[in-house]
């Protein structure tokens, strides 16, 4: 009886030195599992997608070129200052009230609208016209990306080029409608020859993402590559680093990060990665992948 009182003393002071240091749980789905486990039923072979890539049109991640064993991520992680990680629920203030169909895509649209003009900094000189978003988000999904590029600064949507191509398939594969998922980028004028948009212009963007997530308010977010990561939390941390870990925006909603497809096209062997990513996604919104 005696050690289980010292176990017991054990275990509520490591609990109590969570909570002062500010670590907090990573996201679980509403099955009860962890994020990385593997759910009953669920098609575990990668989407069909394009296996070369010749002329990539958006802006690649920056990747670092070792990746760790993200298999072995605990589930208590000690988060740095710039990237806050906590239960979804848990939020760290009340949300906006949710709006219906008709008013939200009012709203996002007189957004949209005031974007278009924006000069806040220098890639507005070399812009065809802004790049807003596409899809409804009626799903509760919602992807961010980084930039647009050539042919969506021509046309005017976000992953309309060949990476935009595989991200359908990828929409397709978890079981959504093309339409139904709200994609986005951090910055949305392109920048110059595809580059990687600067901290400057990322936070001179920023303010117009984090009106659209919150008129928005999707269930789940998905961030592609490291710089939507960097834009979303602020953290300078490789995308291997990052991926297949759960993190949370503004409180209460929780974000996947992994890997852009533009990165999949040039390596198709990190589809796998991604497609497990995609999973858990949908293991957080209780749903599964349709069998095919």
């Amino acid at each position: 009886m005696s050690e289980l009182s010292e176990l017991a003393a054990a275990v509520r002071a490591h609990v109590e030195w969570l909570v002062t240091s500010g670590a907090a749980g990573v996201p679980r789905d509403r099955s009860g599992a962890s994020p990385r486990a593997a759910a009953p039923n669920v098609v575990e072979t990668a989407p069909n997608v394009v296996e070369t890539a010749p002329n990539v049109v958006e802006t690649a991640p920056d990747v670092a070129q070792t990746a760790p064993d993200v298999a072995q991520t605990p589930v208590i992680v000690q988060p740095s200052p710039a990237v806050v990680v906590a239960v979804p629920g848990a939020a760290a203030g009340a949300p906006a009230p949710l709006l219906d169909v008709s008013e939200r895509r009012r709203r996002l649209e007189l957004l949209a609208e005031r974007v278009k003009p924006c000069t806040r900094c220098a890639l507005h000189a070399g812009r065809t016209q802004t790049v807003f978003a596409r899809g409804t988000g009626t799903s509760g999904l919602c992807f961010v990306g980084e930039g647009p590029g050539a042919d969506e600064d021509a046309q005017g949507f976000p992953f309309v080029g060949k990476a935009g191509q595989l991200l359908d398939r990828m929409i397709e594969a978890m079981g959504f409608g093309r339409d139904d998922v709200y994609v986005c980028n951090i910055v949305k004028c392109r920048p110059p020859n595809n580059r990687k948009p600067e901290p400057e212009e990322m936070a001179a963007c920023m303010p117009y993402l984090k009106e659209q997530l919150e008129l928005l308010q999707p269930e789940v977010m998905v961030a592609l590559g490291a710089t939507a990561v960097q834009g979303l939390f602020g953290t300078t941390e490789g995308i291997t680093r990052l991926r297949g870990r759960w993190k949370l925006y503004g409180g209460r909603t929780p974000v996947m990060p992994t890997f852009h497809p533009a990165f999949l096209l040039r390596n198709p062997a990190a589809k796998r990665e991604v497609w497990d990513d995609l999973q858990a996604v949908l293991r957080q919104m209780g749903r599964q992948a349709p069998k095919r």
